[in-house]
């Protein structure tokens, strides 16, 4: 939109750089240029503004295909005003000399008489292509359709339109007849998703299956070692039996060779101490036997004397003393 401001009667439009404005005045032509500036009054003055930048026109609409399927066209079409002067005769671009608004619609003229003819070429290409074929390279095929059309058309350049790019962004079915058209994929999917559950549960269980013939070659090993083991042991422990029982034979065997001899010493020495002691018992014997017999019994009274206990005092009875004088003087006489 043009920017008007008001002077003591004057006007003063100053225009954008992508809208091309002409002024007429009385009739003629006065400016004519994209992003000019200039006075003018009021009541002489006839003004139109046309854009001339690119503008994209996003249209929707529905189309039956050659299966009586009803289906969403998505398209946007990006257009310019190559031709500004024919383009304000041909449509109403004119602005009101106060606000610089446009008095009329025709960016919406313009957008419906693109959106009809688009559809037309779009209608014509569905309407023999089937839905399945539809959705697989309508796109393409529309978008190629419309544009060819659309190049095609006079109007459009008689009324100074260019078509820069025909763009379908989407084509779709209705929402039932799309999800009945994904089941079979969705199935197809599904399908694979359980393939491949199942793979995946299958390379585990033989997984699982290897592990547990690991485990158990394992424990198998470990069995059989265990049992090497207590063998060895065994082995290990009657070796040691056996060293401890020859070790206890010869231990046996040196304390009774040393027994024996320790006996055969005793003896030996018992037996040379009873021979002396009998030598010396002899001899004693032999002494005794040639000495006088009051000899003998002085010894026997020394003997005696060094037996006895110690003697502090002696009572001699009468009787006593009465013998031994009697016995005294049988000796002298003897």
């Amino acid at each position: 939109m043009a920017d008007i401001t008001r002077r003591l009667g004057w006007r003063h439009l100053r225009g954008a750089p992508t809208a091309h404005i002409r002024h007429h005045r009385s009739g003629r032509l006065a400016h004519d240029g994209t992003g000019i500036s200039f006075w003018f009054r009021a009541l002489s003055a006839a003004l139109s503004e046309v854009p001339v930048d690119d503008r994209e026109l996003a249209m929707t609409f529905h189309a039956r295909t050659a299966d009586f399927q009803d289906v969403a066209v998505q398209a946007t079409v990006t257009y310019r005003i190559s031709d500004p002067a024919l383009a304000s005769a041909r449509l109403d671009f004119s602005v009101d000399p106060d606000t610089g608004a446009w008095r009329g619609a025709p960016l919406e003229q313009l957008g419906t008489l693109l959106t009809e003819t688009a559809q037309q070429h779009a209608l014509h290409v569905l309407a023999r292509t089937p839905l399945a074929a539809a959705l697989v390279d309508g796109v393409s095929a529309v978008r190629e359709r419309v544009a060819a059309g659309l190049a095609a058309e006079p109007r459009l350049p008689a009324t100074g339109i260019e078509i820069v790019a025909v763009r379908v962004v989407a084509l779709r079915p209705e929402p039932e007849v799309e999800r009945a058209l994904r089941t079979p994929a969705r199935e197809l999917i599904q399908q694979e998703a359980d393939r491949a559950t199942y793979e995946r549960r299958a390379v585990a269980v033989e997984r699982e299956r290897a592990i547990a013939e690991n485990e158990l070659a394992s424990q198998i090993e470990l069995a059989r070692r265990e049992e090497q083991l207590v063998e060895q042991r065994g082995t290990n422990t009657r070796r040691e039996a056996e060293e401890a029982a020859a070790a206890d034979a010869v231990r046996a065997e040196a304390e009774a060779a040393r027994s024996v001899r320790l006996a055969r010493a005793e003896a030996e020495g018992t037996r040379q101490v009873g021979d002396a002691k009998a030598a010396a018992q002899a001899a004693w014997l032999r002494v005794h036997a040639e000495v006088d017999v009051a000899v003998l019994h002085a010894l026997t009274g020394t003997r005696l004397a060094e037996n006895l206990p110690r003697i502090d005092s002696v009572t001699v009875s009468p009787d006593v003393l009465t013998g031994l004088l009697a016995r005294l003087g049988d000796g002298e006489r003897t």
